[in-house]
């Protein structure tokens, strides 16, 4: 559980008030991971190349959703599976990071049953009217393609606002429980329906499709082409990514899903909400880790102030 708080936004020191009412935020992770992240100065392709700087970190799509939202103010608990050394490490890290966690251990791993299923679905049980559930990532064997779509039909009728990061078959079965938000990039997009998509304008059509077959709000993540909403309220928004260099892509999908629910939550407003999930996933993809809040903040203010350069 979570309350949203008031934060400090750039420059301007201007202050943005969180809804006060008390909300769940649960995101699930089903293959949570270690990712080992190392540095190389000055990397030269066929020669020796030693690191500068080594780094254990946990990772998974739900799992980066729920670091980004706590640098933005906002509590989550991150569930999923775990099993072993991995899994222990990727609890003690997160412990460590202050995320709550209440992952289902499965003993021996890899292959999960249905016990553990059970365990994991009724986790989600609490969830209520305005609580937010972020289902992000695969799904491993041998859960079933439609697994996503199982807990948001459980869910169906409660009011729970649901977010699916997924692509192919299990993005598809999801979309007859009417998602709040989808996230697809451009080149899921492209997969999914077989079409050859380059920019916001060949996607658009694409993700109306999307809404026709269920989901509330499509966000398609275009990399440095920036990103492309089509709302709810029939809106669309479309904008150039911040300029900056790029370091490092991985998170930065996952990071433009935990800027939208916060500023979703901050405003009720699609078009901040729009900003805030592209200045989050830009802030981690011109970062070494997942975007840091003043990162957020900074782009935030020059999108804000029309200055993209």
């Amino acid at each position: 559980m979570g309350r949203f708080f008031a934060y400090r936004m750039g420059e301007r020191e201007q202050t943005r008030r969180f809804r006060k009412e008390k909300i769940m935020i649960y995101t699930v992770t089903l293959n949570p991971s270690l990712d080992y992240l190392f540095t190389v100065e000055d990397f030269k392709l066929g020669m020796t190349n030693r690191t500068t700087s080594e780094e254990l970190l946990p990772g998974g799509k739900g799992i980066n959703v729920s670091i980004v939202l706590q640098r933005l103010g906002l509590s989550s608990t991150a569930l999923g599976f775990v099993a072993g050394f991995t899994g222990e490490e990727i609890r003690r890290r997160l412990d460590a990071m202050g995320l709550a966690t209440d992952f289902v251990s499965v003993p021996g791993g890899p292959s999960v049953g249905e016990k553990e299923v059970s365990a994991l679905v009724q986790k989600l049980d609490p969830l209520t009217r305005g609580d937010i559930l972020v289902l992000s990532g695969s799904i491993p064997k041998p859960l079933p393609a439609d697994f996503y779509a199982r807990i948001l039909a459980r869910l169906s009728g409660r009011g729970v606002l649901t977010v699916v990061d997924a692509t192919g078959a299990s993005l598809l079965a999801a979309l007859p429980y009417h998602p709040f938000l989808v996230k697809p990039n451009i080149d899921e997009l492209s997969a999914l329906f077989g079409a050859s998509l380059t920019d916001r304008a060949s996607a658009l059509p694409y993700a109306r499709e999307l809404q026709r077959r269920g989901a509330e709000n499509v966000l398609v993540s275009l990399g440095r082409e920036g990103a492309l909403l089509s709302a709810g309220d029939g809106s669309v928004m479309e904008a150039a990514a911040p300029k900056g260099k790029l370091i490092n892509a991985v998170g930065a999908g996952d990071s433009m899903v935990a800027g939208f629910v916060a500023g979703w939550l901050e405003s009720r407003s699609y078009a901040h909400a729009f900003r805030m999930g592209l200045a989050a996933g830009s802030a981690s993809a011109f970062s070494e880790h997942l975007a840091e809040r003043e990162n957020v903040e900074q782009l935030l203010s020059r999108m804000e102030n029309g200055r993209n350069g």
